[in-house]
């Protein structure tokens, strides 16, 4: 993370907001912090893919977003986790299966990769930007297995 700004954290029980201009190594650093809350939360169920479906979304900033500049917003809702990630570039976020015409591009795949490992993704245009966001839902507890 090259430095925070806006830190106005919601409740932290609930829900975590921070503005960052990421670099090519911040999608680490913000993995551990959804690590802890889900921790915290008891949905450490869900760390694989929230970790994953977030350094998409990071690496998308990086790649497209001029300043790099993002929010990323992180709220417990009833039954999982939400994850937002908002930035200043109008152009919308695009679900390609790389670039080139025999589908063996290294880029691109992406919100296709956030598509696999989460229950509901998606993307909203806002005013000067746009917002990516992903959901992951809880599985209850059975309970210890039987024998």
């Amino acid at each position: 993370m090259n430095h925070a700004t806006g830190s106005s954290p919601a409740r932290i029980d609930h829900g975590y907001r921070m503005g960052f201009t990421v670099g090519e190594h911040s999608a680490r650093h913000l993995r551990r912090i959804v690590r802890a809350f889900l921790a915290r939360w008891d949905m450490v169920e869900l760390t694989d893919a929230a970790e994953l479906a977030l350094t998409e979304l990071v690496a998308n900033v990086v790649r497209h977003v001029p300043g790099r500049h993002c929010t990323l917003l992180i709220l417990r809702r009833p039954g999982g986790l939400r994850v937002e990630v908002a930035d200043r570039c109008p152009r919308p976020a695009s679900r390609t299966a790389g670039t080139g015409d025999d589908g063996l591009a290294e880029t691109g795949r992406g919100l296709l990769l956030v598509e696999a490992v989460t229950d509901r993704w998606g993307t909203v245009s806002v005013p000067g930007g746009k917002t990516v966001w992903f959901e992951c839902d809880a599985k209850p507890c059975s309970g210890p297995p039987t024998m």
